[in-house]
């Protein structure tokens, strides 16, 4: 891995080596799609919530924090495809990249509107996506 000159220097003023070495860029263990779907959780609760709401304050803030919620759930899904996954993965699992491409756009989605159902097609999603990065993980 090439490291940034800055990075470089920073790790050798610390003392830290510059360079490890694994299988992963990170141990094993610290990926999980269910950081993703706890964040997609929250975004359906907060659709509710809304709709169950005649305050026209409690909404706006509603639809602020159902916002940064959907950018969770882009970013960990993000990470588990750009991080984790491999291309034997993909190779054994060939609707993977369909499938992550299909979350994120709804989780795009989510942020514009606030339709359950799409929410719960984010949640079934995901769910596709943690079968997949279990069956990968025997």
């Amino acid at each position: 891995m090439v490291m940034p000159t800055r990075v470089r220097e920073l790790l050798d003023r610390l003392g830290a080596p510059a360079s490890a070495s694994a299988h992963c860029d990170l141990p094993c263990g610290v990926y999980d799609p269910a950081q993703a779907r706890i964040e997609a959780q929250s975004v359906k609760a907060i659709m509710e919530k809304y709709h169950a709401s005649t305050d026209p304050d409690f909404k706006v803030r509603a639809n602020v924090i159902k916002e940064e919620r959907c950018e969770l759930v882009k970013h960990h899904l993000w990470v588990l495809w750009t991080d984790y996954f491999k291309p034997e993965h993909l190779a054994n699992h060939p609707g993977l990249h369909d499938l992550f491409w299909q979350a994120t756009k709804s989780a795009g989605e989510a942020k514009k509107t606030n339709d359950v159902a799409v929410a719960d097609r984010l949640l079934n999603e995901i769910d596709g996506i943690a079968e997949i990065f279990w069956a990968t993980k025997k």
